[in-house]
């Protein structure tokens, strides 16, 4: 026989939840940041990661990359996301991804990336160096941000790449910039 009571706080429960996913909460985030058009031989190859956010994901990381690949559709991008714990010669962490780019018949600068255990990552592409060898991402809340680059920046482009974050309005002071 069922419990008329925990049936009753179930369906509460759910209803709350169900509300929760569905009914948009107030935002005190500014407009969502423009994108540019980016090739789809942006999505190849790795990139180095030069400056970030803190977040807990990356909590002791050092050395990161991402490495894209193709995937099955053209819209589809395989994605393995790395670092090393602590040092750049610690022990080598990763997790894959499967993305999508949601844009793709636009600018292809807009990628959702599913990673394992329902975590889901937005990755706008704000800004690329005109020789395409450095490129500049946010979520679309800039929130969070990443400074990519194929090699290690000199001091000089390091400090022209952290202006640029500046300029697309971000408060750089919150980035930091692991070891490579």
């Amino acid at each position: 026989m069922r419990n008329p009571i925990k049936t009753a706080v179930l369906f509460s429960l759910l209803t709350l939840t169900t509300a929760a996913l569905v009914v948009p909460l107030p935002s005190t985030a500014h407009a969502e940041p423009g994108t540019v058009r980016v090739s789809r031989d942006h999505y190849t190859g790795t990139w180095l990661e030069i400056g970030r956010t803190p977040m807990w994901l990356t909590d002791g990381c050092v050395a990161g990359y991402t490495t894209y690949s193709r995937g099955q559709k053209p819209e589809r991008i395989m994605v393995e996301d790395g670092c090393r714990e602590g040092r750049p010669d610690g022990k080598l962490k990763t997790v894959h991804g499967i993305g999508t780019i949601q844009d793709f018949d636009q600018d292809r600068a807009k990628l959702r990336v599913r990673y394992p255990l329902l975590i889901t990552m937005d990755y706008w592409v704000l800004y690329t160096a005109p020789d395409r060898s450095w490129f500049i991402s946010a979520d679309p809340g800039m929130k969070n941000l990443w400074i990519y680059a194929r090699e290690v920046p000199s001091k000089k482009l390091l400090a022209k790449m952290t202006a640029k974050a500046a300029a697309l309005g971000y408060d750089v002071r919150k980035l930091e910039f692991p070891a490579q």
